[in-house]
């Protein structure tokens, strides 16, 4: 029997069945990512001697009548997170030969779950890219189109999902880092709610590994099935021991509905800043018509929704405050200058970017501000809707680009291009607010790439989403093994 293809549920129940072995499945993913990811390319670094050892002491802990969440089950972990003795780059060449002490909390948390790490996954330079790409371990490519880009940052943990190479994966999200690769690779992901998972020892190197949350940033779960993100968030959601005591324990209320007919959605295809692709669009449409054939109420208009182009300013401006941040300061005065050169009624994106790549600390406090209001916004939003139902981008994966510049970098949607960059209003719809989002396949474009859509649910009701997601995936199907 083949097992790489299985949910991590399935194989759970199956380990303890005593139907297989950890090391068998763990020799399976193993043979499977040897075979197959010469062209793919998305085990950057492969750990498979600690893997094989890991998989014989789930084997024996089982047998001593131990059971974890996880215990036996092969996963991957994206490069940006530190495992100890492995290397950490974010793609950066200068840091080739980094190696962390220590794992990361979430590293640690799926090792002490029982998981058996198969090795670490490829990622863009710096993380700063929808594809991955970077000079050390050069490119991921998408199991479905080879000459298309699986996403980033994350791509090479969504690569590996859709290619069978283990049945989880650990990735992070801050710009759709986690719902990006999803929607390109027609697999699941779940963006927490900012804050719901410590992100401690994700980090770029050589930077120590210190408890605090970089704004707008998450870690989060990647998986084939719905429910298998559930279970992996299970052991990923608890906030840093080291700032909140290692008896805290965050309580997440469980799922407004249980039935399909019982949500309340509204749905969203179009954005001020940029258009929305017909393949896009019709995946948009197949899952607000199977919630409407479930009996649910779903609205395609509100008075109540925040404003989306004010949204996309604002988190446009937060996001590059926070990557500049960390720009060396030649290129930071560079920025400034170019800054200074936009004209003060000049509301285009390329102008946000860089005003909010050069925020003074008052500049920051007042689009902080302005995020409240949004967040209070979305409250209001959510008493009268369970879950906003809209794009992830605007189009499928688009094919691999060695164009780094993002500036200068185009979009094709239906044959016109558009600034690459703006398309990030979409993933940023949710991570401005720090709002939970759930990514799910919803159906393939016409030349069969696959296309998702993203679940936007209330804040710290990481449930709600989830749940929705795996009741539509009953509805309309979820992952296919990728077809080329």
């Amino acid at each position: 029997m083949e097992w790489s293809f299985r949910t991590a549920e399935e194989l759970i129940v199956a380990l303890r069945a005593g139907e297989v072995t950890s090391v068998e499945l763990t020799d399976e993913a193993i043979a499977r990512i040897e075979r197959d990811d010469k062209e793919i390319n998305a085990i950057c670094v492969p750990d498979f001697d600690r893997a094989r050892d890991a998989a014989r002491e789930a084997d024996r802990a089982r047998a001593r009548g131990e059971d974890r969440p996880l215990l036996g089950i092969p996963v991957t972990v994206k490069e940006s997170y530190n495992i100890a003795g492995l290397p950490t780059t974010w793609g950066m060449p200068q840091f080739a030969d980094f190696r962390p002490g220590e794992d990361a909390v979430q590293v640690a948390r799926v090792k002490a779950a029982g998981a058996v790490i198969l090795g670490k996954t490829n990622v863009p330079f710096m993380l700063a890219d929808l594809q991955s790409f970077n000079e050390i371990y050069g490119t991921t490519s998408n199991p479905w189109d080879l000459g298309r880009t699986p996403g980033g940052s994350s791509g090479g943990s969504a690569a590996a999902l859709a290619a069978g190479f283990g049945a989880l994966s650990i990735g992070s999200d801050i710009a759709g880092s986690l719902r990006v690769p999803a929607h390109f690779c027609g697999i699941y992901s779940h963006k927490p709610t900012f804050g719901l998972a410590t992100a401690r020892g994700h980090v770029p190197p050589p930077a120590p590994a210190l408890p605090s949350d970089r704004d707008l940033a998450v870690v989060g779960p990647m998986a084939r099935t719905a429910r298998d993100l559930s279970l992996l968030l299970d052991v990923m959601a608890a906030p840093d021991p080291l700032t909140l005591g290692v008896a805290y324990q965050l309580a997440l209320p469980p799922a407004r509905h249980e039935r399909l007919g019982d949500f309340r959605v509204l749905v969203l295809e179009d954005h001020p800043a940029i258009p929305t692709g017909s393949a896009v669009r019709a995946a948009v449409d197949r899952v607000a018509d199977a919630l409407v054939a479930a009996g649910a109420r779903v609205e395609r208009h509100s008075p109540l929704l925040p404003d989306l182009a004010e949204a996309g300013t604002l988190y446009t401006q937060l996001l590059l405050a926070n990557l500049a941040s960390g720009y060396p300061d030649q290129a930071y005065d560079a920025m400034r200058e170019h800054a200074a050169t936009f004209a003060p009624d000049d509301r285009s994106m390329d102008a946000e970017r860089l005003r909010g790549a050069v925020f003074s600390h008052r500049d920051w406090i007042a689009a902080a501000n302005r995020r409240e209001l949004h967040r209070q916004g979305w409250r209001e939003l959510f008493t009268e809707f369970d879950a906003v139902l809209c794009p992830i981008t605007p189009t499928p994966a688009f094919p691999q680009e060695r164009d780094t510049n993002l500036g200068t970098r185009r979009i094709d949607i239906d044959g016109v291009a558009y600034p690459f960059a703006d398309q990030l209003v979409w993933p940023g719809l949710a991570t401005m607010p720090g709002l939970p989002a759930t990514a799910i396949p919803a159906g393939r474009s016409p030349e069969g790439l696959p296309v998702g859509v993203q679940l936007i649910g209330p804040m710290f009701e990481d449930r709600t989403p989830l749940r929705l997601a795996e009741l539509l995936e009953l509805e309309i199907g979820g992952f296919e093994q990728p077809h080329r």
